[in-house]
């Protein structure tokens, strides 16, 4: 099955047994109070009821249910992120998240769904606490083994599925608990009179677990019934009432131990190594990191499709490749092997090499005809990515290889819509990596690059001095040419033209010293265009950008390529080719909106809304709705085009001429209702319809 929608209620992968009761308890709760928190023990199934609850509950909330998978996230700090994401927040401003989801969040009828809050009780009980407060329409479904313990909260247990009695023997109505193992039953397996008590009393000894069953019934195309029941015995009567562990967290162990020793050495070996992965893998990732003379990697599909069968590791289909993730409870247990193995940190380093060469890989494939593909491919694997930062920047060894990772991710951060996390890790790292090495200066100028886009020169300008500084005292002459080519960037959006040509004039003779060619360079170009514009020497202007074009299209990129099209598409509309400026504005707003680029969305729009000013009445009303869109969408870039009075231009004409033609009150009730559009639904109003492939959005 494909990837859904981000936040969007997850496909059961498996039918839901039982559950009635809590079900309806459940939906009257999230209609009828503002936090319910769903709890009980690991694996007893508080997911698979929070999916079915939700799935239900969507018509009753005007802005939908969203749903947000916390498991995956490592570093408190990035819940609001992580919450951001599910919801398709595009926000690139330096403001913290939280205050981001609440302003986004403020007016909206949601239920919001935060699934697996232990791991961050007390960080998720106050962010709960804050957006329940700022948004008084919101309403909120958490799952947790624990309360979250905020005022107002509801709290739901789950508790294990109905058992047998003893003595029981009626296979006409099974007990659900019974109902689950045969349901999940592998291989021939029948449930008959004489088997039913081996089952019945398997079940009990299971205390009605989900996963427990699920486990112990994955068993069953090797074992007989009588021989899973021996073996439950044997390790029960050494394991089950040992220990300091609550009864049923103690039975659901032994229960995931019991799967551990049937595994054979090699699926041992590779649970425990599975576990340094975070959130979802493919293959490719499982044979480097997982892959030596103990497992060869021949041999990792065949012990991964065991692990899948055993019910240990779960397993869906995204675009044709096979994605597979471990369940929390199983994920830990296998950690905790790993750990007792000595191999934890070999194998956390494996796994930040792999995903080190994955980043270096697209920031090469970038600049290409891949550069949607490693879009989707680096977004697909955000939740690597950030454990495996987690793991470099808290482990001293390996701070280097932490910084050089966040470094090289500049183009997601920038091109992909996640300025703010982006900065979070570069500041983090520039924090703990103060040497002079190369790695920092490259840092240094994608975080005053990041700063500048985020409309924050005051820190931007600083980092970018240190980096030429730094650069001019090394000799680090690929670190000089991205320090001047961002100054000039804060040059041009301060409307210091003379500085900003000088700047990129500069910057572009280092690059073409260095045979440097990639997007950053093709941006170079693209913003001395704008320079060049913006000094009145339009002609120029186009000229270069009309070479981009043809450079960009000889190399398949597009994203920096969409920035040359604006520039095109403004000169087209000032010698009267309304067509040609429309078709090349309306261009620029797929790319960037295919890349999540508000920049490069919200520039484009306010060029269409300025073109519309040439048609009638009807035109009008539109052109000020996308003015209300655009001014909505600035809100999360950063000052409304960056300050600067020349990137204003297009906004201001467009303005004054409709106050002039709508009148102020008709202006105005457009913005607001403009102002009140989702992102996506914007970028379809400015492309003139409901655009194929746009994401859904809040409003």
């Amino acid at each position: 099955m494909d990837e859904p929608f981000a936040g969007t209620v997850p496909a059961e992968p498996t039918s839901l047994i039982g559950r009635n009761g809590e079900l309806a308890d459940l939906t009257l709760l999230c209609r009828t109070t503002r936090l319910v928190t769903v709890v009980g023990v690991g694996g007893v199934g508080k997911t698979r009821v929070a999916q079915r609850a939700a799935a239900r509950l969507s018509p009753a909330f005007s802005d939908g249910v969203r749903w947000v998978d916390l498991s995956p996230v490592r570093d408190g700090v990035l819940l609001a992120h992580a919450i951001g994401r599910s919801l398709q927040l595009v926000d690139q401003t330096a403001r913290p998240q939280i205050e981001v989801l609440a302003e986004q969040l403020a007016d909206k009828h949601m239920l919001l769904v935060l699934d697996t809050c232990e791991q961050f009780a007390g960080p998720c009980a106050r962010l709960v606490e804050y957006l329940l407060r700022v948004a008084p329409r919101l309403h909120i479904l958490a799952t947790s083994r624990q309360p979250l313990d905020v005022k107002g909260e509801d709290i739901l247990p789950i508790t294990p599925l109905a058992l047998p009695e003893p003595g029981w023997s009626d296979v006409s109505g099974l007990p659900e608990s019974m109902a689950l193992f045969v349901e999940r039953a592998t291989g021939d397996f029948t449930l008959t009179e004489q088997n039913a008590p081996l089952v019945a009393g398997l079940c009990r000894k299971l205390d009605g677990i989900p996963l427990a069953i699920e486990l112990a019934a994955g068993w069953l195309a090797e074992l007989t019934i009588e021989e899973i029941v021996a073996r439950q015995d044997d390790r029960f009567g050494l394991l089950i009432n040992g220990g300091d562990l609550p009864a049923r967290h103690q039975t659901l162990r032994t229960a995931i131990g019991w799967s551990h020793e049937l595994c054979t050495s090699e699926q041992r070996l590779l649970w425990a190594r599975l576990s340094v992965f975070a959130g979802e893998f493919d293959i490719s990732a499982v044979k480097y990191v997982c892959g030596d003379e103990h497992l060869p990697p021949a041999r990792l599909p065949i012990v991964l499709g065991a692990l899948v069968d055993r019910s240990l590791l779960l397993c869906r289909m995204d675009g044709g490749q096979m994605r597979f993730r471990l369940l929390d409870t199983v994920r830990q247990y296998g950690a905790d092997w790993l750990a007792e193995l000595g191999e934890r940190t070999r194998l956390r380093t494996r796994h930040l090499d792999w995903y080190q060469v994955l980043a270096e890989r697209g920031e090469l494939q970038w600049f290409g005809a891949e550069q949607a593909e490693v879009f989707a491919r680096i977004r697909r694997e955000h939740a690597n990515l950030s454990a495996a930062l987690e793991f470099s920047l808290s482990t001293p060894d390996q701070l280097w290889a932490g910084l050089r990772l966040a470094a090289n991710l500049w183009f997601y951060w920038v091109g992909c819509g996640h300025l703010a996390e982006g900065r979070h890790w570069l500041d983090r790292a520039l924090e703990v990596v103060t040497e002079q090495v190369p790695e920092r200066a490259k840092a240094l100028w994608v975080n005053g690059y990041i700063a500048i886009l985020q409309g924050d020169s005051a820190a931007a300008v600083p980092m970018l001095l240190a980096c030429r500084m730094q650069a001019e005292k090394t000799g680090d002459q690929r670190a000089l040419a991205y320090a001047v080519h961002r100054l000039g960037c804060a040059a041009l959006i301060d409307d210091d033209h003379d500085a900003a040509i000088a700047l990129f004039r500069q910057a572009l003779g280092l690059y073409k010293a260095l045979d440097e060619l990639n997007s950053n360079v093709i941006m170079a170009r693209v913003e001395l265009a704008m320079a060049l514009a913006f000094r009145g020497e339009l002609a120029t202007a186009v000229d270069v950008c009309t070479e981009v074009r043809r450079t960009c299209e000889e190399h398949g990129e597009r994203w920096a390529m969409s920035y040359a099209l604006y520039v095109l598409a403004f000169a087209a509309w000032t010698r009267g080719d309304l067509a040609e400026a429309t078709a090349l504005a309306k261009e620029t707003l797929r790319i960037n909106h295919a890349f999540h680029d508000l920049i490069g969305i919200v520039l484009p729009i306010e060029l269409l809304a300025l073109f519309r000013t040439a048609g009638d009445t009807e035109e009008h009303e539109r052109a000020a709705v996308l003015q209300g869109a655009a001014q909505q969408i600035w809100r999360s870039v950063g000052p409304p085009l960056f300050g600067s009075a020349y990137f204003n231009a297009p906004h201001a004409e467009c303005e004054r001429r409709l106050r002039d033609r709508l009148g102020d009150r008709s202006y105005s009730m457009a913005i607001g209702s403009g102002s009140r559009l989702g992102l996506s639904e914007a970028v379809a109003r400015a492309l003139g319809g409901i655009a194929p492939g746009l994401d859904r959005n809040l409003a």
